[in-house]
């Protein structure tokens, strides 16, 4: 038995199909860890989400941003975007099945025994992990509860731009879901920077990588995350695994192999 945490697939279903075929995958015995935007911007979408509900009792997922507009979408709360690549999957006869089940994601897993934890885009230098944990129990039991149409509807914008305990109501729940699936730049108390997609090199003035400070209260937790493909895999950072190396923009699908730490990849299949 093996665990495989696998990188922003985007509807990328057959390069997804030769990473498991690399590592020889076997939903009866292993196991996925999918870092979200599991489907968008890809050519196949509908087929990636129909493959992975097929092997549900193998997958731990979180939502990612693409995840959560799609969830929108569907909710007939947010248009589609040029780029959208959802339209099968949105007509699809089984569609109301694959959106219960993206319903039930998280923001956050962790697993002690195999000693890692595994969001989309981050976690914010000041919370501990279990203040994480408890963070994102906000948010999903928001999502699996009558008053979800509400959050999806609020959750876009930038604003608040920074953490504060007496945060309330969809204030609260946006910024949350913005560290959880949108941040890559951000201070050491975690003002938010959501506009620079670029690589390290490319921090504004003022901001840093989330899991570049010192200080950061998740430092000796090992992270797995996606969502910022320009990072090309790298991050330079101990415990910290980023697993979006841009498939979806042409460049490969990665997976690590969680009881050693060995990577697998294959190349984007157009």
């Amino acid at each position: 038995m093996a665990t495989y945490a696998i990188g922003d697939i985007q509807g990328c279903y057959d390069s997804l199909q030769c990473l498991l075929e690399k590592v020889s995958f076997n939903p009866d015995l292993d196991k996925l860890w999918l870092v979200g935007d599991l489907i968008n911007r890809g050519p196949d979408s509908l087929a990636t989400l129909r493959y992975l509900y097929s092997i549900r009792h193998s997958v731990e997922f979180v939502l990612g941003n693409h995840d959560l507009h799609f969830l929108a979408v569907s909710f007939g709360l947010r248009k589609t975007g040029q780029n959208d690549t959802l339209s099968e999957l949105l007509h699809a006869p089984d569609r109301q099945e694959l959106i219960d089940w993206l319903m039930q994601g998280k923001l956050l897993h962790t697993d002690e025994a195999l000693g890692y934890t595994m969001v989309h885009a981050g976690i914010p230098p000041m919370w501990s992990l279990r203040q994480a944990q408890a963070h994102a129990r906000e948010v999903e039991s928001t999502l699996q509860s009558r008053y979800c149409r509400d959050f999806l509807a609020s959750m876009y914008g930038n604003q608040p731009n920074r953490w504060k305990n007496k945060l309330i109501g969809m204030d609260r729940l946006r910024i949350i879901t913005n560290y959880f699936t949108r941040m890559r730049f951000c201070t050491e108390d975690g003002m938010l920077e959501l506009d620079t997609k670029e690589n390290m090199s490319a921090a504004p003035l003022g901001f840093a990588p989330w899991f570049s400070f010192t200080e950061r209260k998740t430092f000796n937790e090992k992270i797995i995350f996606g969502h910022w493909a320009a990072l090309e895999g790298q991050t330079n950072t101990p415990n910290i695994y980023a697993l979006d190396t841009g498939c979806v923009w042409g460049g490969s699908l990665s997976a690590m192999r969680l009881e050693d730490a060995k990577l697998f990849s294959c190349d984007c299949i157009a």
